[in-house]
């Protein structure tokens, strides 16, 4: 009976954010525990169990998962050696297997590593042997790496953004390993790295530029022959030596036609490079918009401080401007202040307090703000996501009312890419007239189909659609747009086992 390993390891990274993350910041489970865990859920491994579990003539081996409860930090050294010291530990523990599946992001780093992913994997191939097939799964904002490419059978990447294919990335990628194991199918993977980083409207691939791209890859996976396709556009905040966008085409031997398509692949988005980037108003011109609405919801998107993109959380920017103009509108907005907590806890539900909210984590860019604030709810923070059906945890949790304005504090980063938070503390967005959402895109349902204008704004942050004004200093250069007059001469590199 073969014998099927799996394992998890996702966090993605902002280089930028001066905190570091820790092991605290993940939920770390093995063993069954960490199978039990994802079914009925949204997730890659779900999707693969589904795959896996339909044969009876498999023995699925669940390893180890660690999953960071949002984005962070890079990793400091000291808790990325433990965690690859348990993660692998739990791979020597498994035994002879005869397939692997990983479920990853890409976009991690580690003080001490700059590709997480692709040491795990060296390391696994030196457990394992180079003959037992390994597929793994990814984000497209992961940061596709030689090592990660070289010690794997086959990639295979999410098709969405904003992601909602986490469980059919899952089935993809557990469908291709059986192949594989069954001797149906011999890949070859051809990637063409692209000088270029983008962040914009133009890469939700529902109505975007980025979504007909997209769709080629899709259909190159679905056709004769295919057997992964798709487009890694990289997370520009995780600045390592591999950052960068790729295209990326895993066929059925045929490595000179896998060739030609990754390398048309590339053309096209290359192609239109400049149109992938998000338009940005200043905080200023934000603040007049919002003043000037008249009614309906104004959605302020603050993607620099996108906590699912790695930023730190706590930036009261957009919040301190509007007050400073005197906005008597009623505005909600999530800021990670655990000190702000602490002093609701304390003094307790109703009672009102002195305090400063914001700007404890990323002093560099945010200074505290001073606020006389009433204590409206407390909680311990979990909640229920509306994506995924998981419980996401924000530690100790304040709903704080300042003057009409209503303050959802955590202790910790939280995820940001939909309504959980607002929702699971009782706040509903569509009953405020001006809204902080702290994530570039939401599937469009969760605010902008209902919102009277949605403000993209160019605040500071560890995660700025800004990207030039982040300050990169480890990618390679040239890239677009950090450098003007990029060359690119599209050449694909062949993988096969």
């Amino acid at each position: 009976m073969p014998r099927i390993l799996i394992a998890e390891c996702k966090q993605e990274v902002s280089s930028f954010n001066p905190l570091p993350s820790s092991l605290a910041d993940f939920e770390i489970l093995w063993g069954p525990d960490f199978l039990d865990y994802h079914r009925g859920l949204n997730s890659e491994v779900a999707g693969a169990l589904g795959i896996f579990e339909s044969r009876a003539d498999l023995q699925l081996v669940p390893a180890y998962s660690a999953r960071a409860i949002t984005s962070g930090g890079t990793l400091a050294a000291d808790e990325f050696t433990q965690l690859a010291a348990e993660f692998l530990a739990l791979i020597q523990a498994a035994g002879e297997v005869d397939a692997v599946y990983f479920s990853l992001h890409g976009a991690m780093s580690a003080e001490n590593e700059s590709d997480p992913e692709g040491y795990l994997l060296a390391e696994t191939r030196k457990i394992v042997g180079e003959r037992i097939p390994i597929v793994i799964s990814l984000d497209l904002h992961g940061i596709l790496t030689d090592r990660m490419l070289t010690h794997s059978n086959a990639v295979v990447v999410y098709h969405t953004y904003p992601h909602i294919d986490f469980a059919s990335t899952g089935e993809r990628a557990a469908r291709l390993l059986l192949r594989i194991l069954d001797g149906e199918v011999h890949p070859v993977t051809a990637v063409v790295p692209i000088p270029a980083l983008v962040r914009g409207s133009e890469l939700i691939t529902a109505t975007g530029l980025f979504g007909q791209t997209v769709g080629q890859a899709k259909a190159l996976e679905e056709g004769p022959s295919g057997l992964s396709g798709g487009m890694f556009i990289g997370n520009p905040f995780t600045d390592v030596p591999e950052l960068r966008s790729n295209s990326l085409v895993v066929l059925n031997g045929e490595a000179d036609r896998a060739e030609r398509e990754a390398i048309k692949l590339a053309e096209d988005f290359w192609a239109v490079r400049a149109q992938l980037h998000q338009p940005l108003i200043s905080l200023d011109e934000a603040v007049e918009r919002t003043i000037a609405n008249p009614s309906g919801t104004t959605i302020l998107t603050d993607a620099a401080d996108a906590t699912s993109s790695g930023a730190s959380g706590d930036s009261n920017a957009i919040l301190a401007a509007l007050m400073q103009r005197g906005y008597t509108g009623r505005l909600l907005t999530p800021i990670v202040d655990p000190n702000a907590v602490l002093d609701a806890m304390k003094a307790g539900v109703g009672a009102t307090i002195h305090t400063t909210i914001g700007g404890g984590l990323d002093r560099a860019r945010f200074h505290p703000l001073a606020v006389t604030a009433q204590v409206r709810m407390l909680s311990d923070g979990d909640f229920v996501s509306e994506s995924n059906g998981a419980i996401w945890r924000g530690g100790p949790t304040a709903v704080l009312q300042v003057g009409r304005h209503v303050v959802i504090t955590t202790s910790r980063a939280v995820s940001l890419y939909d309504r959980s938070l607002f929702l699971g503390h009782g706040q509903d967005p569509t009953r405020f007239d001006a809204v902080v959402v702290k994530s570039p895109h939401c599937q469009p349902h969760f605010f902008n189909t209902w919102a009277a204008q949605t403000l993209h704004v160019d605040a500071p942050g560890s995660t700025s659609a800004n990207l030039p004004y982040l300050g990169h200093t480890v990618c390679a250069r040239p890239i677009f747009p950090l450098d003007g007059d990029v060359a690119f001469v599209p050449q694909a590199k062949i993988y096969q086992r």
